[in-house]
């Protein structure tokens, strides 16, 4: 995961610190937000190869923004982030990541 860009959206601080810490240890460069609308800021600036979305924000649903974002990011990786269930999806460029989560399932996804 060497140089990749990284965006994590979510509104706990010490999981956007915990996130922080995951991917700089893979010599990523990560930024982090926390609400929707500073995280689509940063999404259009940064140009991401990964998101992380969290879905309960304190202006709004992550999952209202994932159709926006895989139609005009294609080459971002948007993995929302949510405590409760959502509907899934077929895209490739999209993945859920139930909380808790287990640090085994973020190395599934980011080798």
């Amino acid at each position: 995961m060497k140089n990749k860009k990284v965006l994590i959206v979510d509104d706990e601080a010490d999981f956007g610190f915990l996130m922080k810490e995951y991917f700089s240890k893979k010599d990523c460069e990560v930024f982090v937000a926390n609400s929707i609308a500073t995280g689509l800021g940063l999404l259009q600036q940064v140009r991401p190869d990964y998101l992380l979305l969290d879905n309960n924000l304190p202006d709004g649903f992550g999952w209202s923004k994932t159709e926006f974002i895989v139609a005009n990011y294609p080459n971002t990786k948007l993995i929302l982030i949510s405590a409760m269930e959502v509907p899934t999806t077929n895209s490739p460029s999209f993945r859920i990541l139930y909380k808790p989560m287990l640090a085994g399932e973020l190395n599934k996804i980011f080798v």
